[in-house]
């Protein structure tokens, strides 16, 4: 029997649509950022790669980050790592205070982000839906 090679992302136990809702939730921090910013002179406006970290993510398998518990009633949890190169948005045109946020491209990426998320959300969602199924079939 051939054995098939089980990818580095679905050894952590993240199946690609969370590792992809974990990015786009980095990315919707930083745009939000940029936007929140569009007025304050010498703010660079900042985004990621979306692929190439997704790329990285799915590759390299993420490391585990952990919180520290202050009671033996805390819940243990962990979460992959993200360490995302962040990349500094070239104006289109250069505004005179050195900001280079340009508020059109940013809401566009912002609802283009937005609506990428959503569906990265739904597919998690019916991911947990079948195995949750499953479970329940399995019962006697």
């Amino acid at each position: 029997m051939e054995t098939v090679p089980v990818p580095k992302y679905a050894q952590s136990g993240e199946s690609i649509h969370e590792q992809a809702l974990r990015l786009r939730f980095r990315r919707l921090e930083l745009l939000s950022s940029n936007i929140a910013n569009a007025d304050t002179p010498g703010y660079k406006a900042r985004d990621i790669d979306f692929s190439a970290e997704l790329e990285k993510a799915m590759g390299s398998g993420q490391k585990q980050a952990t919180m520290t518990t202050t009671s033996p009633r805390h819940i243990e949890a962990s979460w992959p790592e993200i360490n995302e190169d962040l990349l500094y948005r070239v104006p289109m045109q250069s505004s005179i205070d050195g900001n280079s946020v340009e508020m059109d491209v940013e809401r566009v990426a912002f609802a283009e982000n937005a609506t990428r998320m959503q569906f990265s959300i739904q597919k998690a969602a019916d991911e947990y839906r079948d195995m949750l199924k499953l479970y329940q079939d399995m019962r006697p």
